[in-house]
């Protein structure tokens, strides 16, 4: 992202997402199982901070549901409340441009581990070969950490599709994330490349319906592809600023065993 007044993502950005999703150099291999793979990268310099989140790249390839249909359930908020188990509560809080939203998601974890959430800045790209959409933590004004959950941050995370057929698409997840609360990053990274293709086949299975669903949900409504039809209210980008995963950590010592409460564990 270039240094200039706006947090929107620039260019740059999404050419650099674009080649990290598309590139194997420094990269590992830690899972291949036929049509599914997982990536975790390898620093080109060896770096002594153990406590650094491992960025994660998962490509599968989808034989039976279009790069466009895979776009859509990406971003049909709707939709989402139909195929993502985990999602808490999940909404978009306002447009920023017509290619760029800010919103919140939050998801349950598996007891007696706090739910998260995230505030994050989402922008998409669409050319005639290639969908992108990449989101990062922002801090929200009205939106600040509250005490019954963990902040997490997303560094970076996003999505490239490329179609390789009319229904069929190379399917790309990457992240650099960090749950935060005082989960060990060893475990965080762990669980991450064991996680992450189920989730990718959910997201698959979701596509896979979407298009039955869509034709009885507002098909026409797609304002991810036509600005127009949004009716989120425009914000100006200059009241966010980047969520540093470092500025959390006091904002987490509150729940130092990132348990939740007695009464919620029982």
């Amino acid at each position: 992202m270039s240094v200039n007044s706006s947090i929107l993502p620039d260019e740059a950005l999404f050419a650099d997402f674009r080649k990290q999703c598309l590139s194997t150099e420094n990269w590992q291999n830690k899972y291949d199982n036929h049509s599914m793979q997982v990536w975790v990268e390898v620093p080109a310099k060896k770096e002594n901070n153990p406590k650094k989140v491992h960025k994660i790249k998962c490509k599968m390839i989808i034989k039976d549901v279009s790069a466009a249909t895979m776009y859509d359930v990406l971003h049909d908020g709707q939709y989402r409340k139909e195929w993502d188990p985990a999602m808490s509560e999940s909404f978009d809080i306002a447009r920023l441009s017509a290619n760029a939203d800010v919103g919140y998601y939050s998801w349950i974890c598996p007891k007696p581990i706090k739910n998260r959430d995230v505030v994050t800045l989402r922008s998409w790209q669409v050319m005639d070969d290639e969908y992108i959409i990449v989101n990062f933590s922002v801090k929200h004004p009205k939106y600040p950490p509250r005490s019954s959950l963990v902040r997490a941050v997303s560094i970076l995370t996003g999505y490239y599709i490329k179609p390789t057929g009319p229904n069929s698409c190379t399917f790309i997840y990457l992240s650099q994330a960090d749950p935060k609360g005082s989960l060990p990053k060893v475990v965080v990274n762990k669980a991450s490349q064991v996680l992450a293709p189920r989730v990718m086949k959910s997201v698959h299975k979701a596509g896979q319906n979407y298009p039955e669903w869509k034709r009885q949900n507002s098909p026409d409504h797609k304002p991810w592809l036509y600005p127009e039809q949004s009716t989120l209210a425009m914000m100006d980008p200059a009241e966010l600023s980047i969520q540093r995963a470092d500025s959390l950590e006091n904002v987490d010592e509150g729940s130092k065993d990132d348990v939740q409460d007695s009464e919620d564990s029982s």
